[in-house]
């Protein structure tokens, strides 16, 4: 019956979490997403433990580790001498300190590990080849869809949009396009000897490395049990076309690595192919749901700059505060509320940490040696301790806090 089913628009990580949350706590859910087959897009991800600790009650974590690595820390580096500025311990820290582990995976084995859970849960339905093409609400929600060459309406009790940054369904929440931050990263993997070959004693398989640099920084960190290594670049550039990737021109990368050590710069140059995509943002301001029955996820809802790493943890988090509202809130419009007056303060704090992270990562001069001399003075346990708040965060907890 339409009061029982939740529809879901979009099987990204976000709405893919979203549904299978929603079904263990009962509910009846429909997935729409337009592409035809699910493809291996992406590289890599990292994951802390405010996200593990919901994969793993879900059941996904079991699944995802094998393919994953579990850093041993996380360690930043001035990019032009390659010295350590600091080094945050994971690994069995991550685990007694914030209750899970810390973990860095490919993105195609995330979405596989959730699939796969899906699969064995009797109550969620995955249509692909769906497009969602607009959505009345009434005494419930009829969502508009075309299937198949045909147009018809699913009835249903809560559409979630997880329709990625370029959302579809966000202006039905009151919400406008996303915004480009004048930043664009670029993205590749070293596979197989490369690795080796080409990273040589700069890159680790038992790391999360970050390079500083004026104007740009790079992270590195293993893959696929540390077959692969994943290489991520962040500087300023010019927009690109509309996509999840589209094709780099590497020139304003390369110049910027000039700042920074000739072993780097030469990874930077070596490491091919490359691909990069624009990095989007939705403003801090834009609604997230629409009281007749509607709730925005993950970057539909609140796109936010990688600088924290937090990207698809936010995502994950949403999924189960949603799912803990809902079951426990029958009032429609007040469960929406509560859930963006829950979500929105903690998105905003690490958005802002994240922005926090891009001006002094990417820091020149005086600001630089400042950052560098504050990071060699700070303890491993001072750094952990700065990221409680973070990793530490428990999305399920909050929702039951709040509520009493």
């Amino acid at each position: 019956m339409a009061g029982d089913r939740i529809a879901v628009a979009g099987a990204g990580i976000a709405g893919l979490t979203a549904a299978l949350a929603l079904a263990r706590k009962g509910f009846s859910v429909t997935i729409f997403e337009r592409a035809e087959r699910l493809e291996e897009i992406g590289a890599g991800l990292q994951l802390s433990p405010n996200a593990t600790r919901i994969l793993r009650s879900l059941g996904v974590l079991d699944r995802l580790e094998k393919d994953a690595v579990k850093p041993e820390a996380v360690v930043l580096k001035d990019a032009a001498s390659l010295s350590i500025l600091a080094r945050v311990p994971l690994s069995q820290t991550a685990a007694s300190r914030w209750g899970d582990s810390y973990i860095v995976a490919h993105r195609a084995d995330l979405q596989k590990a959730l699939l796969s859970s899906i699969t064995d849960e009797p109550s969620i339905t995955l249509k692909t080849g769906v497009e969602v093409h607009g959505v009345t609400f009434g005494s419930g929600v009829a969502v508009r869809i075309k299937e198949g060459g045909h147009e018809h309406e699913v009835p249903c009790r809560l559409l979630i949009g997880a329709d990625g940054v370029w959302s579809g369904l966000r202006p039905l929440a009151g919400g406008g396009l996303s915004r480009f931050t004048g930043h664009v990263a670029f993205r590749t993997v070293l596979r197989g000897d490369a690795a080796g070959r080409i990273g040589g004693d700069i890159l680790s398989r038992k790391t999360v490395t970050a390079f500083l640099a004026p104007g740009f920084h790079l992270v590195a960190y293993p893959l696929r049990a540390g077959a692969e290594i994943n290489l991520v670049a962040v500087t300023k550039g010019p927009d690109i076309p509309r996509g999840w990737a589209g094709k780099a021109d590497t020139a304003l990368l390369l110049k910027q690595a000039e700042s920074g050590a000739p072993a780097l710069a030469a990874l930077l140059r070596e490491a091919t192919p490359w691909t990069a995509w624009s990095v989007h943002a939705v403003s801090r301001n834009s609604p997230w749901i629409h009281p007749g029955g509607l709730a925005l996820v993950g970057d539909a809802a609140h796109a936010v700059t990688p600088y924290a790493a937090q990207g698809a943890a936010m995502a994950i988090e949403d999924a189960a505060a949603l799912a803990a509202l809902a079951a426990r809130e029958n009032d429609m419009a007040a469960m929406l509320r509560s859930f963006e007056r829950i979500r929105k303060p903690r998105v905003e704090r690490v958005a802002a940490r994240g922005d926090f992270n891009r001006m002094v990562w990417h820091a020149a001069g005086p600001l630089a040696f400042a950052r560098n001399l504050v990071l060699r003075l700070k303890s491993s346990e001072s750094l952990a301790s700065d990221l409680d708040w973070l990793y530490g965060y428990d999305a399920e907890a909050t929702v039951e806090h709040a509520r009493t």
